[in-house]
């Protein structure tokens, strides 16, 4: 067989031409008595100046294999948050301690005004004896002064927590 074969691949060191297959016949003839797509012509004939329709040009569809927006958004954070990394643990506690830094200021600040109050009336006896109506102004400082303290103060907390909750995921996405 390998003889039969390597006899047929070269003869007398020449290469030999393939074999060119002839289109079928039948096939020319069909196409010939076609009507061309112009009406009141025959195929081969070019149709009349006043039966041709201007050219119109395909419309144009762009090809989207992904959204742009999302080509230039790093995935290598957001995997790294979903796996649960070393990286991704590193921003998260990044983000936590921020948001712990932040608490911790902003609890300072209420300490330091709700427990100034007692100490400036014992530092300063006749402050304490101030009265406003009836009532003495360190009761109304003491009863009244820390609710809407405390209020505004965590106010001002969920504001900026949430800015900086923003730029973390701003900083994931981009």
């Amino acid at each position: 067989m390998s003889q039969h074969r390597a006899s047929h691949s070269h003869q007398g060191g020449q290469h030999r031409q393939p074999r060119v297959r002839t289109p079928d016949p039948t096939l020319r003839t069909r196409r010939s008595r076609s009507r061309s797509p112009v009406e009141g012509t025959r195929a081969g004939q070019l149709p009349e100046q006043n039966q041709v329709d201007a050219p119109t040009k395909p419309k144009r569809q762009r090809v989207v294999l992904a959204e742009r927006g999302h080509q230039k958004t790093g995935l290598r954070p957001q995997v790294e948050l979903a796996q649960q990394t070393s990286w991704g643990e590193m921003l998260i506690k990044d983000l936590i301690s921020v948001q712990f830094r932040l608490a911790v200021v902003i609890g300072l600040i209420v300490a330091v005004l709700l427990g100034g109050l007692p100490l400036a009336f014992v530092l300063a006896p006749g402050f304490a004896e101030l009265t406003v109506g009836t009532v003495p102004l360190a009761w109304l400082l003491l009863g009244l002064v820390p609710f809407p303290l405390l209020f505004g103060a965590g106010m001002l907390y969920n504001r900026i927590a949430e800015r900086q909750e923003r730029t973390f995921v701003d900083m994931i996405e981009s």
